[in-house]
Formats: structure tokens, C-alpha cells, sequence
């Protein structure tokens, strides 16, 4: 079967194709991935709190006993009715558990998979994508769009209301994981609760320190010398899920847009003057956008720049490594921002 586009996931979870037996949910956020898994399995049985009809699964038995999984589907409950399966994935191979259940005769049970970020050769995830009776479900970042849709459709559900404005600073302030978008939002509705507006004052009170999980924060804490708050927004952003990687590209497009201002800066234009061109920058970083342009030359960043692409594509090579890596390159920047300051 083709594999799903994201563009088209909502669609299809919608609708799912009645040929598919095995659908595998993937990608880099985990907590979206685990969301759409979960909402799949409970809605495709009578009783999710039944264990009988809805069976969870780890990951790791599967690939220690992969015909373990076709028995399990094939299996019919006592009492009828659908059954699914829920396996969650680990580090292990489930690829031969899932080919042997597709291979074998599992009546109307439903088998879903909750994976990882699995690269395009990944076996379980090419598995699904040419099985007509597979679905391989991407789960990338949640953008501003998707971000909007969360918010507005978890107040909605919650019988509160809240403004264009309110709502447009709370996507602003939340990170791109689904779990921790979430748990943003249950937080405001706890803190909410009782009340049928949710105000700016309520965003205020309980997401005082969501905006810190953003890429912005490592990025400007790195590029104005702070080494202890760059240091401690990146492990912040590693538990909230964003890969290393992501973080790197955030301070490589940081740097190549410092570069053109500094240029103008050397040349003898004032600083405050030439943020005014950085076009799409939030008035909220100026400030700290001009310690940056104090603490960078062009040459300093140009050699900067071939850093982060080499640090870049070391995580290509030594994927185990990504997290060193970037925790070494956003050290070099606040050091060299460090010592051009002082």
C-alpha cells in the first residue's frame, strides 16, 4: 500500500481502509504518535477497559517470540465482538512479528503498532508501506496550524472559550510535541476550571515557563554567551522530545541570519537600525538579537556556520551521538560569544 502522506492523515484516520489489518504509527513525535495509536485502539473496540478485546503488547516479547502476534490476533474473544491489538514498539526488530501477521489469517482484529522515528529503510516501516493490508501513519512536529486546531478543539471540548489573541500567544508559547502540548493544556484547563473564558492572565499564571522549551531559548541563551541557560533549555527541550538535530538546524538558520546584519553592522550601520530588517524576527528578541550582533563578527559567524553544518552532518553519521554533539556545538557558540564580549 502507498504510504500515507501527512498531508493526508487526518483523512484517513477518519476513514481507514477496511483492507487493513496492521497499522503502524511513526515518526519523530512520539507523542502524537502515541495519541493517534491510542484513539485508534480505543475507538475500534466495544469495551477498551476490556482486556479480552483490547490487547496490549510489548514490543520487546514480540521480537522474542514474533509468531507470538499472528496468534494473538487470530485469536476470537469468548464473548465476540472486535478485537485489537496494540503493540508498542522498542529498539528491537518487530518487523518478522508483523510480516507473520500479515501473513496469517486474523479475522476482523486490528492490529496497531506505535513505533519511533523509523527511517525510510527501516524494515518494519518498508514492511507497511508495501503490504496492501499495512497503513504506515506518519507523526512529524505539530506546525502552527495543527497547533491551533489542538487548542481550539481541546477548548471546545472543555466548554471554554478563548480569544483570537489568546489562543495566537498560547501556539506561540507551546513547544511542538503533541504529550507536551497536551499537558500544557490540561494544566490551563485545571487552572481554568470553573471559568467559561480562558484569559491572557490564565496563560500567564500557569505557561510562565512553556516558551523556554522552544528552540528560541537555546538560541539565544547559545549566541549571547550564556552557557549554563543555553545548556539547561537544551536538556529542557531533550525531555520535552525535540531531537538534537532539530536543534542544530535552529542554530544554523539563527547564524546564517545573523550574518547579512553583521555585515551591515561592520560597515558601520547601528545595530538597532539593522534588526529592523530581519524580517519575521519577534519584537520580543530584539534586545537579545543586538547582544548577539555585538558578540559575532562576519568571520566569526562564517566560521561558525561551517561548525554547525559539519555538527549537522555528524548526526547523519553517528545517529547514537546526535545529543553530544549538539550539546558540544551549542558550548563552542556560547564560549566564543563569551569570550568576543568580554
Amino acid at each position: 500500500m502507498v504510504a500515507v502522506k501527512a498531508s493526508d492523515v487526518v483523512r484517513t484516520l477518519q476513514r481507514p481502509d477496511p483492507k487493513a489489518t496492521v497499522i503502524l504509527f511513526y515518526g519523530p513525535d512520539t507523542g502524537l504518535a502515541a495519541e493517534r495509536a491510542r484513539a485508534l485502539a480505543e475507538a475500534a473496540v466495544a469495551d477498551p477497559a476490556d482486556p479480552f478485546l483490547l490487547v496490549k503488547l510489548d514490543g520487546d516479547a514480540l521480537a522474542a517470540d514474533p509468531a507470538r502476534l499472528a496468534d494473538e490476533a487470530g485469536t476470537i474473544g469468548m464473548f465476540g465482538g472486535r478485537r485489537a491489538v496494540w503493540v508498542r514498539a522498542s529498539s528491537k526488530n518487530l518487523a518478522p512479528a508483523v510480516d507473520a501477521a500479515l501473513a496469517a489469517e486474523t479475522g476482523d482484529t486490528l492490529i496497531i503498532v506505535e513505533a519511533g522515528d523509523l527511517a525510510k529503510t527501516a524494515p518494519l516501516r518498508s514492511l507497511c508501506e508495501r503490504s496492501p493490508r499495512a497503513l504506515a501513519i506518519p507523526c512529524y512536529a505539530d506546525e502552527q496550524r495543527d497547533l491551533g486546531q489542538v487548542v481550539e478543539d481541546s477548548f471546545r471540548a472543555a466548554g471554554v472559550s478563548v480569544s483570537r489573541e489568546t489562543k495566537a500567544a498560547l501556539v506561540e508559547g507551546l513547544g511542538a510535541n503533541r504529550l507536551a502540548t497536551r499537558s500544557e493544556i490540561d494544566k490551563i484547563l485545571l487552572y481554568a476550571h470553573g471559568t467559561s473564558e480562558i484569559t491572557m492572565d490564565d496563560l500567564e499564571a500557569v505557561m510562565s515557563d512553556v516558551s523556554a522549551l522552544r528552540s528560541d531559548m537555546v538560541v539565544d541563551a547559545a549566541f549571547a554567551g550564556d552557557t549554563a541557560a543555553a545548556d539547561d533549555a537544551f536538556q529542557r527541550l531533550l525531555r520535552e522530545g525535540t531531537h538534537a538535530p532539530i536543534i542544530l538546524g535552529a542554530l544554523l538558520r539563527h547564524a546564517l541570519g545573523l550574518l547579512p546584519l553583521t555585515i551591515d553592522v561592520e560597515a558601520g550601520r547601528p545595530a538597532s537600525s539593522v534588526i529592523e530588517t530581519w524580517r519575521g524576527l519577534h519584537f520580543k528578541r530584539k534586545g537579545i538579537v543586538q547582544q548577539h550582533l555585538a558578540a559575532f563578527t562576519p568571520a566569526g559567524l562564517r566560521s561558525l556556520i561551517e561548525r554547525l553544518q559539519s555538527a549537522i552532518l555528524d548526526t547523519r553519521r553517528m545517529p547514537a551521538m546526535t545529543e553530544t554533539v549538539a550539546a558540544r556545538a551549542i558550548l563552542e557558540i556560547a564560549t566564543r560569544a563569551k569570550a568576543r564580549r568580554r
